[in-house]
């Protein structure tokens, strides 16, 4: 299964995703390896295991034990760290001056070049909608990689999502 697999279940009414998925899956603005961890790590914060899985499937080879890991871990740890600091955003007052006090250590040792897992926590961070963190992590993706690979991720973050709620949607309907 791969990329071909969920385009074909993507309906007509959603055929520009169709699109941006197969080009989006051979973009040349990443290596392979962070545009592979960039949709795995999207498909992981979109929670469609359908998704998931045929994502994993095609890009499965073009990450090694380690990115497949890193990957994974920039989804876990943003699923926490998005909602801890949407959390700091909204509230603000003492909240933006107090330490998190939670363990987040992958991020100094992901396994993976830095800038690859910052982009994979970007992507999942656009997802999950933190404000704190997209602007975090755009900067140091935007420094290492510069901008076309910011945009590339937001595509990619984008259009996986996008997919996985149609897929989604369209499977509650036929239901």
């Amino acid at each position: 299964m791969s990329i071909d697999a969920l385009k074909d279940r993507i309906p007509d009414y959603a055929k520009d995703l169709r699109l941006n998925l197969g080009s989006l899956a051979s973009d040349i603005t990443l290596t392979p390896q962070q545009l592979g961890g960039t949709f795995i790590a999207s498909a992981l914060a979109a929670r469609n295991d359908d998704v998931t899985r045929e994502i994993v499937a095609q890009f499965r080879d073009t990450l090694s034990e380690q990115a497949l890991a890193a990957a994974q871990s920039a989804n876990a740890i943003m699923g926490m760290n998005n909602i801890y600091y949407r959390f700091v955003h909204m509230a603000g007052g003492e909240y933006t001056k107090m330490p998190a006090q939670l363990r987040m250590s992958v991020i100094g040792n992901p396994g993976v070049d830095k800038a690859d897992f910052e982009l994979w926590c970007l992507a999942v961070s656009i997802i999950n909608g933190c404000d704190m963190c997209v602007t975090s992590h755009e900067k140091i993706v935007r420094d290492a990689l510069g901008a076309a690979a910011v945009q590339t991720a937001a595509r990619i973050a984008a259009t996986v999502h996008a997919v996985a709620v149609t897929l989604q949607g369209a499977d509650a309907l036929q239901q």
